[in-house]
């Protein structure tokens, strides 16, 4: 199954996605779309992320502060994606009309991957190192840029890990360290560079700080207002996410 065939099943999942891609392919603009498709328009950046972060390649195409709160639109591989999933639909509606029992519709509904953390990336596995008990799971990401997981042996051999399988790559906003590019790295950990796209601050919280890949990935990090600004970190700035192997969680499709 491909990337992409996967995807549109996880958007057949939340049609909210599907009505906000519908919406941004006729109106341009993500706050219009995010209106129309009954969505904020922090959720609609939120799923826009998600979205773009899940496919190899991105989905919507955006300009931040654009006619409208920013301009977006869909791009070819975001196109594909309402087409196969107008065939979904339809193969859809097949199945629930053969199915003999709601039960074992509700046993799969059960079954469908819902997760807390606030990055999940599409990967592929590159290598796999034995350490000791666990697993060092060199994973790439789409533009060629790479990261390290670490897992059990028995977690390795229930994910059927090798070399290739598609991953979905799951990090919490909260276990990524910001810094500056021109600060020194810590080579123990993973760390991925990109721009400072948001800053969102929070009533009663760290702010949550949106940083965009050089791949078009998006990651969601949280920061203390006063370590930003110790630091020269703003909108616009360079940034380097640096987070522990063992902090990168893994799935895999069923």
């Amino acid at each position: 199954m491909t990337t992409l065939s996967l995807l549109a099943q996880h958007v057949t999942r939340r049609p909210q996605r599907i009505a906000l891609l519908e919406q941004i392919a006729a109106q341009g603009s993500i706050t219009r779309a995010a209106k129309a498709a009954g969505m904020s328009y922090k959720a609609a950046w939120d799923a826009i992320d998600e979205l773009n972060n899940l496919a190899d390649q991105p989905l919507v195409a955006r300009s931040v502060g654009g006619k409208g709160g920013g301009g977006a639109r869909l791009t070819s591989a975001g196109e594909r994606l309402l087409q196969l999933h107008q065939r979904l639909q339809a193969i859809q509606a097949e199945v629930l009309q053969a199915a003999e029992d709601d039960a074992d519709l509700q046993v799969l509904g059960r079954l469908m991957l819902r997760t807390s953390a606030r990055n999940q990336l599409s990967g592929r596995v590159q290598a796999i190192q034995r350490q000791g008990g666990n697993d060092l799971i060199e994973i790439e990401l789409p533009g060629g840029s790479s990261i390290q997981a670490q897992i059990t042996h028995s977690s390795t051999a229930h994910l059927q890990l090798q070399d290739g399988v598609p991953l979905m790559v799951l990090i919490k906003a909260g276990w990524l360290q910001l810094s500056g590019l021109d600060q020194e790295a810590d080579p123990s950990l993973n760390a991925l560079a990109g721009t400072i796209e948001q800053i969102l601050p929070e009533a009663d919280g760290p702010c949550e700080v949106r940083i965009a890949l050089p791949n078009g990935q998006t990651l969601c990090a949280q920061a203390c207002a006063e370590q930003l600004t110790r630091q020269g970190l703003g909108a616009g700035s360079p940034v380097r996410a640096q987070f522990a192997a063992s902090h990168v969680l893994l799935g895999t499709q069923v």
